[in-house]
């Protein structure tokens, strides 16, 4: 039996990341790891601070090798993961400075099959305390596009709205898994 793929979906702060994920663990009836920034923020009452941002990745990455191997088990051909550690590591260095996150972040990615890079297209919607603002979306969105560059791993630029995404991520991934 083959193991899960991870496919990550990843792109700045309110860009569907989450609503792409759970419409594709929907759609190939796999299971699909959530933010464990937004999770953080839910439990805390706060955003983290510079300390915590390695946990967070290590938390991120502890959440997707254990769906993973349930996945697995279950026969599930993939695992939709709603962010990645590399966004943690690209975020610590864009709000605190801190670049000491960014190896490791790039050394994890190599684990995903394919990265969806969701475009910042869809109107900013504010969601609690892990939103900096709409002006950040471009800013990140470059950091984000310039590190998979740099790592040249698969991923497949997604843009527009609703079942447009849909569409294009379903694409992305048929012609990825035409090739594993």
């Amino acid at each position: 039996m083959k193991p899960a793929r991870l496919i990550c979906i990843l792109g700045a702060e309110s860009t569907g990341k989450t609503t792409l994920a759970q419409a594709l663990a929907e759609h190939f009836d796999c299971p699909w790891v959530p933010e464990c920034l937004r999770l953080f923020c839910q439990d805390q009452g706060r955003t983290p601070r510079r300390e915590e941002q390695e946990q967070l990745m290590a938390q991120q990455c502890q959440a997707e090798r254990l769906a993973q191997t349930r996945a697995g088990q279950q026969g599930a051909r993939f695992v939709f993961c709603d962010t990645a550690p590399l966004l943690t590591a690209i975020y610590s260095d864009y709000i605190f400075g801190d670049k000491s996150l960014l190896a490791k972040g790039r050394a994890l990615h190599a684990n995903y099959a394919l990265t969806l890079l969701l475009a910042p297209d869809i109107d900013w919607v504010a969601d609690g305390l892990q939103r900096d603002g709409a002006h950040v979306r471009a800013p990140v969105h470059r950091l984000i596009e310039q590190e998979l560059t740099a790592l040249a791993l698969p991923f497949v630029h997604i843009g527009g709205a609703g079942d447009q995404r849909l569409a294009a991520a379903l694409q992305a991934i048929d012609r990825i898994e035409s090739v594993l």
